[in-house]
């Protein structure tokens, strides 16, 4: 059996060994999920909440053991882990309760003598495909709601980070859910499998997590048989704090925003635009509690982590650079790791970039690191329409005194999320997701049920 080494990104070290699946073996998995699918959509609707139910309290009970497992393969600090671990279960108690209320409609045709009843049935075999930089909650958001609509699913985890997803499978079958209808696919080459996924016709649902680049590569693969797809991609998201905005709770949440798992979050703020009349204030506030953050081995405790790898700290260092070349200024700036046994060059010191020119590269790409670039801004109709310029709409965030005012701004920015006075839009009862090119679909809430599932209505002659 082949099998691929699983690094810890502070230190370079080697975790654990995992099986690297082939594709004669991912096409094999197709056959035993589409077995346990006629099996589990067959399982009636309470029994399946009673599975996720017990899921999630074996997530919670587990909950040390799968918040080591982040830290070690993902870098993420323990306080970021332990958040996880309780937010990625979360999504099983949701989906408990989704799994009983499935939806439908009894009508009568406007022209008489026919009444439309309409049911949703599960879609069938799913592809899930998710990335390393949250393993345990985008695993759970998507495995959650496809069980919980009688589908089964074929897991690819991130080749980085499969070890925290491998641990829930076994909690999943340990719970009760058949083990051929939750199969996981740990891989050094994710095309490889998930090639031979998507080449089969019983593949009937493709759910990605990913950058824009690959859900492009994707999508042209799902239209060779037009299967059923849900993506969410990229972002890109502003933070906008108004004249009137509390500054000091407009750092906290800026702090979160931007911070969060190292900045490598689809959801974290990339561009801040902060009014002329505060910005001197936000932009020493925010400075300091940056200056503040401890970076180091999050087994030791601290703040921040370093990033995924040596190669993505690298690329975000010559976003700073180019950033400074085009007049922006280092304002603020936390210590770097150098300690013995860490990996020096997976760490990026948290920084803030003021006099940021508006139309600097930086404000265009997705740092997915620890950098807070600010712009100032008077004008409020040009600071929304730079806010829109990005290809993705995924998350936003507006601060303002004023409660009305921050709604309408809001409402006017391309993002299918905006946190208005707080730095997370997250909930698993709330529909994840966003327009233009940051994906299709939506997850959590009730439309993640529903992104699994296929509506039919029969035609009944009444007359």
């Amino acid at each position: 059996m082949t099998t691929f080494d699983v690094r810890n990104p502070a230190t370079g070290a080697v975790i654990d060994s995992v099986p690297d699946t082939t594709a004669d073996q991912a096409a094999a998995q197709v056959d035993a999920a589409q077995a346990a699918f006629e099996q589990w959509r067959a399982t009636a609707p309470r029994h399946r909440a009673e599975v996720l139910t017990a899921a999630h309290r074996a997530l919670l009970d587990d909950a040390d053991h799968l918040a080591d497992l982040m830290v070690a393969e993902n870098g993420k600090s323990r306080a970021d882990a332990a958040a996880e671990v309780k937010y990625a279960a979360e999504f099983f108690r949701w989906y408990a309760e989704e799994a009983v209320r499935g939806p439908g409609q009894y009508t009568e045709a406007p022209a008489g003598g026919v009444r439309n009843v309409v049911t949703r049935h599960p879609v069938g075999v799913s592809v899930l495909i998710t990335p390393w930089n949250f393993p345990a909650a985008m695993a759970t958001r998507k495995i959650a709601p496809a069980l919980a609509a009688g589908c089964s699913v074929l897991i690819k985890p991130a080749g980085e980070t499969p070890l925290t997803a491998l641990r829930i499978v076994e909690l999943l079958v340990d719970a009760g859910v058949p083990a051929d209808a939750v199969q996981i696919a740990p891989t050094s080459s994710s095309s490889r499998v998930v090639s031979a996924w998507l080449a089969d016709e019983r593949v009937r649902k493709l759910s990605f997590t990913g950058s824009t680049g690959v859900g492009r590569t994707l999508l042209a693969q799902c239209a060779e048989r037009v299967v059923n797809t849900s993506m969410e991609l990229g972002g890109n998201a502003p933070f906008i704090v108004t004249a009137d905005a509390d500054v000091d709770a407009a750092v906290e949440g800026a702090m979160v925003a931007k911070f969060r798992n190292s900045g490598q979050a689809c959801t974290a703020a990339n561009r801040f635009y902060v009014h002329a009349d505060v910005a001197a204030e936000f932009i020493a506030a925010f400075g300091a509690k940056i200056e503040a953050l401890q970076v180091g081995n999050p087994a030791d405790g601290s703040d921040l982590g370093p990033v995924i790898h040596a190669k993505a700290a690298a690329g975000i260092r010559g976003m700073i650079d180019d950033a400074v070349a085009a007049g922006a200024r280092i304002a603020h700036q936390a210590a770097a790791p150098s300690g013995e046994g860490l990996d020096a060059d997976a760490f990026v010191a948290p920084t803030l970039l003021a006099d940021v020119p508006a139309d600097a590269a930086i404000l265009g790409e997705e740092i997915f690191g620890p950098v807070a670039p600010v712009v100032v801004y008077t004008d409020e109709e040009e600071m929304i329409a730079r806010a829109n310029e990005a290809e993705v709409g995924l998350s936003s965030y507006v601060y303002s005194g004023d409660l009305k005012h921050a709604m309408q701004i809001g409402e006017r920015l391309e993002a299918g999320m905006v946190g208005v006075n707080r730095g997370a839009v997250s909930d698993p009862s709330a529909p994840f997701g966003g327009v233009k090119q940051a994906g299709i679909g939506r997850e959590g809430g009730t439309f993640g049920i529903e992104e699994f599932t296929e509506p039919q209505y029969l035609s009944v002659d009444w007359s």
